[in-house]
């Protein structure tokens, strides 16, 4: 093992730029020097002993550098690595592809001492040949003067060395096929091979610099590694056609920059931007490669914390329940759009519904309603977490499905489900939130507001929903309002009377002889600044009331016991609750409206209320 950094390795490495092959890399061991974080990557000096080189590791090694495996005057050996240009200088970043741990921080910086003597390298004047005589020792042999030592940096010989190359030998070795995950801003000439997974529409915007046009595709590589590129006026009308989504191109001469957390839907740092000057080239004589679809699933009771959030998210599950396609009829366009509910469920033993929009709805969705008695294991990527009954999900253009996927996660449900999954009783996310930070909700304690603040905003939720928590008691419950509906058993969709007996579900295309009944009301809520209207659906009712509304239905039947029915939502009155609400905007009548909707309920666990109340205290007094 190398106790030491390889003698001339800076000099090994500036004189081969880009290996083609694992077999071209130099045999290479360096020091790191000043290893210091920048973002998510470290940034770090490569020197062995004589020569130093300003290096980069990618973000896939900053897990060794955490974990103390890469440290600072530690030693490691370069197996894979490409040289740029840092723009608008003359140096050069080497960028650490892949690398071994060669020995841990030495206890000092390793530098060769080497004497001028003994170099070798005599510097002198410059000497004229006025007479030739003069050099001339009397044998008759001509003595030459010493030429003049240019001093060259190692980029200028580097850049000299290509220039002497012929065209195809500078192409093959500028011409490198670089991963996504090695792509960043510091990067200079590179290549990537990737096929176009998602696509999105040529789209037209207008604002202060004028009029414009722009598209943008998701690039994903052999690894599964993804990137999104976006392309403006020019660009994208002349990528828009030639981008064909599922084929597989060659792209370089792009620009990176960091992504916009808010607005990119990839797990990348960075995002792309083509210009016309970008090359494009299809893939057509090579075989074409699946990418790796990666996964980044978030468990069910984890869902709440996204819910209306920008970020897209992957969930698998075990399919409980699929729906019959249904029509939609889209408020934006008025178009109609197939749509069809599929419930699925995880080792937290909460279910949620996703649903299938277009084309998935009709195609893996009637292919999931022909295997459901399976309870198949399907893995769903890109889903949008809604507040639609407290958390839902929904597919977009770029969602894609697997069906029993051969990966360790459906593996691991798999095996649960079968030895006990099965035989357990499920409940719905929403109505699995509670106080408690673990679940994967909201905690009941952030974003703590008095019903004074809801009252007195107006404005609040006109954008989009805004979430809330409240502590309140139930001070009046309408007992002559419609408090519950007639649902489908299977799909708790609304049903009708079906002609001669039963009940006829829409949604499931079927006629069954029982239903059941699920709360759908109003509540008045009052704390000590004042009260407001709410809407609760089943779960948060039956938490309210104390029992399901088939229960509720039969005291309200009951004759004779008229008061049995009226007293039971009495005692449901006065009671503390935690919420946690959602407040949006409805227009009624023309006029716009807060519509106020619970989306968990949970007792007052007052140990951690009054610690709650403390750290309030503490930071009125810290201010």
């Amino acid at each position: 093992m190398a106790s030491a950094p390889t003698a001339g390795g800076i000099s090994k490495i500036l004189s081969n730029p880009s290996p083609d092959s694992p077999t071209d890399v130099p045999d290479v061991v360096v020091q790191v020097i000043d290893l210091k974080a920048t973002g998510n990557r470290y940034m770090f000096t490569a020197s062995d002993g004589d020569m130093k080189l300003k290096a980069i590791l990618p973000s896939n090694l900053t897990s060794d550098v955490i974990s103390g495996n890469i440290q600072n005057l530690g030693l490691i050996r370069i197996l894979d690595y490409s040289l740029n240009d840092i723009p608008n200088k003359s140096d050069k970043y080497l960028i650490v592809a892949k690398c071994v741990v060669v020995s841990p921080a030495l206890e000092k910086e390793v530098k060769t001492e080497v004497k001028k003597e003994e170099a070798g390298i005599v510097l002198k004047p410059k000497v004229e040949l006025d007479d030739k005589s003069k050099f001339n020792n009397g044998s008759g042999i001509l003595l030459k003067p010493k030429q003049e030592l240019v001093a060259k940096s190692a980029a200028q010989i580097v850049h000299e060395q290509r220039m002497n190359m012929a065209p195809a030998a500078r192409m093959s070795m500028t011409r490198r096929v670089q991963p996504l995950v090695y792509l960043n801003p510091y990067l200079g000439d590179w290549t990537i091979k990737v096929r176009v997974t998602d696509k999105g529409n040529l789209r037209t915007y207008k604002n202060a610099q004028g009029e414009g046009c722009v598209f943008n595709v998701v690039l994903t590589d052999e690894d599964g590694t993804q990137i999104q590129a976006t392309m403006f006026n020019d660009a994208a009308r002349k990528f828009y056609e030639k981008f064909s989504l599922g084929k597989v191109y060659y792209v370089s001469r792009g620009t990176l920059k960091v992504a916009n957390k808010k607005f990119k839907t990839v797990q990348n740092d960075y995002e792309m931007t083509l210009n016309v000057n970008s090359q494009v080239d299809e893939v057509s004589s090579e075989a074409a490669f699946v990418p790796e679809t990666k996964y980044n699933f978030v468990k069910i009771d984890m869902l709440g914390p996204h819910v209306n959030g920008r970020d897209l998210v992957d969930v698998i599950g075990v399919v409980q329940n699929v729906s019959s396609t249904m029509s939609i009829r889209r408020k934006i366009n008025n178009e109609t759009a197939p749509k069809r509910d599929v419930t699925i469920a995880d080792e937290t033993k909460k279910t949620v519904v996703i649903s299938l929009w277009n084309d998935l709805a009709t195609t893996v969705g009637q292919e999931l309603l022909d295997i459901a008695d399976q309870s198949p294991i399907i893995a769903v990527k890109y889903l949008r977490v809604g507040d639609f009954q407290g958390v839902s999900l929904s597919t977009i253009s770029r969602s894609s499905i697997t069906i029993n996927p051969d990966i360790k996660e459906a593996h691991d449900l798999r095996s649960w489900y079968d030895a006990e999954g099965k035989a357990v009783s499920m409940s719905s996310v929403s109505s699995g939130m509670s106080p408690s930070t673990k679940s994967g909700s909201r905690s009941m304690y952030s974003d703590r507001v008095s019903l004074s603040h809801i009252n007195q905003n107006k404005s609040l939720g006109e954008e989009k929903p805004m979430f809330f928590s409240i502590r309140a008691y139930v001070s009046f419950i309408k007992p002559d309002q419609t408090m519950w509906y007639r649902a489908c058993k299977t799909c708790n969709k609304k049903v009708t009377e079906a002609i001669g007996s039963g009940y006829w579900c829409d949604n499931c295309q079927k006629n069954d002889e029982e239903c059941s009944l699920r709360y759908i009301m109003v509540v008045r809520v009052s704390d000590a600044s004042g009260e407001v209207w709410v809407s609760t659906f089943n779960e948060e009712a039956e938490r309210i009331i104390g029992c399901s509304a088939d229960e509720l239905d039969q005291l309200k039947s009951q004759i004779g016991e008229e008061n049995s029915y009226q007293l039971k939502l009495k005692e449901a009155t006065w009671v503390p609750h935690l919420f946690r609400v959602s407040v949006s905007q409805n227009e009624y009548n023309n006029e716009k409206r807060q519509r106020i909707t619970v989306r968990s309920v949970a007792p007052v666990d007052f140990a951690a209320e009054s610690r709650f109340l403390l750290e309030e205290i503490a930071k009125m007094k810290a201010s």
